[in-house]
């Protein structure tokens, strides 16, 4: 009686639900059709200049904790577009209000603006036919790009939302930026409520409304250090990272909950022939599930502990220390299917024509979707390959699609 109950009322909400989605999809295929929205919709098909954006940006560098150069020409876009209000906050935001007939629903819209990538790496595009390739050019370049490009398009178009929206060029996504841009954006930048977030991140058509945790750690071995020969049997720091190293890449991980680990960089030494007194390693460790990357933040410590008690047995006496530093914490979260936020951004979809997944990814959103903001991240269209190397390619053969869903995606958060 208690199974053939939950399964009737199973049944009933998901009728229920699946009706309320084609409402939804009904209404935003009524708003698409208005002669202001379809006039938008129909610039951004045509909007040459997004691809012209998309590659200017790019070869402005923004390595972490270096955006000021590509912030500035954000600035001055947002500026040229008449955005109210343009200005860079303390992290280096770049931020612009277009203003509704009401201040509310109050929507922000982000795409951020550093890149993986050092400074000193040849940012320059190449261009082949409708395959555009460069560091960053599809994340986040198209995103910033299409940022541009809905304030350009709603302009030319003359639409006015209901409610305000707020746009944003923000820093510290990448790397270890550890989303100080949006944290600064939501606990200090913007004074007024946000209702619903929204960030562009990336190619491809996507909906994604679970938000990866990360726990990111700079971990740094100490020892005495020695001459190679001489002090042969001391503790040697780069062996004992070697040994944690050989031990992370041991750990077992569910395959659902997703859960990842990866040593991302190392470095240390002073000569071939020395024993070292430090070196060091980050280590990226992510979950869809808090439980689940609890787990295996714990078995990354038990590996880092192990592998210096093997290095401290080497028989001199002398001893392997360790500092873990937590550098990066992103939560984990989710903005549930049946949100209104998602449910119209499907719903959006569909009144194109276009079918989106819901997906889980690791962006800006994670920051309001801990705060209770309902918060989405999409893709910018396009097909991108090679994301975070230096060789990444954006293929902008009917990349417009993307463009006219975040146009009519934030019209339709915005009502």
């Amino acid at each position: 009686m208690i199974t053939r109950t939950f399964a009737v009322f199973g049944l009933t909400l998901s009728v229920t639900l699946a009706a309320a989605a084609q409402n939804v999809t009904d209404a935003l295929a009524t708003l698409a059709e208005t002669r202001d929205v379809r006039a938008a919709l129909d610039a951004a098909k045509t909007d040459a200049s997004i691809v012209d954006d998309q590659i200017r940006f790019c070869e402005i560098p923004a390595p972490p904790f270096k955006e000021e150069r590509r912030a500035s020409a954000l600035k001055l876009a947002f500026e040229h577009l008449g955005l109210a209000d343009v200005r860079i906050d303390k992290a280096g935001n770049v931020i612009g209000s277009r203003p509704g007939a009401t201040s509310r629903p109050h929507v922000v819209v982000a795409a951020h603006l550093d890149t993986v990538f050092a400074e000193g790496t040849n940012v320059h595009v190449k261009r082949d036919g409708s395959v555009l390739t460069g560091p960053g050019i599809g994340d986040n370049c198209r995103g910033l790009a299409t940022l541009v490009a809905i304030v350009r398009v709603l302009n030319r178009a003359g639409v006015k939302t209901p409610g305000s929206v707020t746009f944003v060029a923000n820093v510290g996504e990448e790397g270890l930026g550890n989303l100080r841009g949006v944290r600064e954006l939501l606990d200090d930048t913007l004074k007024a409520p946000v209702d619903r977030f929204l960030t562009i991140d990336g190619a491809g058509l996507f909906v994604s409304n679970v938000e990866v945790g990360s726990h990111r750690y700079r971990v740094t071995f100490s020892g005495p250090g020695g001459h190679s020969y001489a002090g042969f049997g001391t503790p040697n720091p780069i062996q004992a990272m070697g040994r944690a190293i050989a031990r992370v890449a041991q750990i077992r991980v569910p395959d659902r909950p997703r859960t990842t680990f990866s040593v991302g960089r190392v470095g240390g030494g002073t000569a071939v022939n020395a024993i070292p007194t430090d070196c060091w390693m980050e280590v990226d460790l992510r979950s869809s599930s808090a439980s689940a990357l609890a787990m295996l933040d714990a078995e990354f410590r038990r590996a880092i502990d192990d592998a210096v008690r093997d290095e401290n047995t080497r028989g001199s006496g002398q001893r392997i220390s360790t500092k873990v530093e937590l550098v990066g914490d992103r939560q984990a979260g989710r903005t549930p299917e049946s949100a209104p936020i998602v449910r119209t951004a499907l719903s959006a979809a569909r009144a194109l024509g276009l079918t989106v997944p819901l997906t889980e990814s690791s962006t800006d959103a994670s920051v309001p979707v801990a705060r209770g903001i309902p918060a989405i991240a999409i893709g910018a269209g396009g097909k991108g390959m090679g994301q975070h190397t230096s060789s990444e390619t954006f293929d902008t053969a009917d990349a417009w699609r993307g463009a006219q869903y975040a146009v009519l995606l934030v019209v339709a958060l915005a009502s």
